[in-house]
């Protein structure tokens, strides 16, 4: 079929869930609790690693990019999530769709970038401790942290602008959010092609950074296992062990989605997955790093205890 017969619909309709109507209401609240919990995490986080000086160190420097990072990520989709989830299939503009499209893609391969970034950092730290704060420096904390953002915008233009070369015949997108398969399940063409192309795309980036993530935890596991003093092998653990949890969360149920079985990626059973790395990471990553880490929690007590010094003061 002859793609100059064919244009963009004059708007999507984002289908959102299926639900009741009176559980609708319900589901919204919920959603938005969860997400305005996402954006307090996250920006407590960003807040307490440049009010405390205890925190200024790369991994806490890396720690509060990622939150920045997930503020944005998270409110790509959420806002979308809640519209359908208060009334119904909602539409969306054409241009708006595949910016959004474009800006999550991008915003999820630098979240993958930076994980490895952060994975790097914990290799430096447990098994090159006297060349650490040399070669993680404060311009190399700046370079890596730029480098993950552009590499993560520039990777998403493949499938994004393969996405939005399509004729579309169809306006009703199976999903939440504008994600890749949806808008193809859409083409007036077989988009088999532009889906190969995509998946390999996503699935190199997907597996060369988990590669690269699992090769340095493999370092740091032959080097922690050398330690001779259980706890410091214990420190050595807890250090990594958010990170890993992480990682584990947001590549697994990427993988699944993107580049996982046919069946996984089936209409239907997609947006309920995307739900996990869309909205669920995001809002467990500051308890996740924050929950057994005594480093934030003493950042905490001496933040809080400047703050009524302050305000004690006439």
């Amino acid at each position: 079929m002859d793609h100059a017969n064919h244009s963009w619909p004059q708007t999507f309709l984002l289908a959102g869930f299926s639900l009741p109507g009176g559980l609708r209401p319900l589901a919204f609240l919920g959603a938005l609790c969860i997400y305005l919990l996402t954006l307090a995490g996250n920006l407590s986080i960003i807040v307490l690693v440049r009010a405390d000086a205890g925190l200024s160190t790369p991994m806490y420097f890396f720690l509060s990019v990622l939150s920045f990072l997930e503020l944005w990520y998270v409110s790509t989709t959420v806002p979308t999530l809640l519209r359908t989830l208060l009334a119904g299939p909602s539409a969306i503009a054409p241009a708006a769709c595949f910016t959004q499209l474009y800006v999550f893609h991008s915003l999820g391969m630098a979240e993958c970038y930076l994980l490895g970034v952060m994975a790097l950092d914990r290799f430096l730290a447990i098994c090159r401790p006297l060349h650490y704060h040399a070669l993680m420096s404060r311009q190399a904390q700046l370079w890596l942290a730029g480098a993950a953002w552009v590499a993560g915008f520039s990777a998403a233009l493949v499938p994004a602008g393969l996405t939005a070369s399509l004729p579309y015949c169809w306006c009703w997108v199976a999903h939440y959010f504008c994600d890749l398969a949806p808008l193809m399940r859409l083409a007036c063409v077989d988009p088999s092609r532009h889906a190969r192309i995509y998946i390999v795309v996503i699935g190199l980036i997907n597996t060369c950074n988990l590669s690269v993530i699992l090769g340095f935890y493999g370092g740091i596991l032959r080097t922690v296992l050398r330690l001779p003093s259980a706890a410091s092998r214990a420190k050595a653990f807890s250090t990594c062990s958010s990170h890993v949890t992480v990682v584990t969360l947001f590549f697994g149920s990427a993988f699944l989605v993107y580049v996982g079985p046919p069946e996984i990626r089936a209409q239907g059973r997609d947006k309920l997955l995307a739900l996990v790395y869309t909205f669920l990471t995001p809002f467990l990553n500051p308890i996740i790093y924050t929950l057994r880490n005594k480093e934030v929690k003493e950042a905490v007590r001496r933040v809080i205890q400047r703050s009524r010094v302050m305000l004690k003061r006439p």
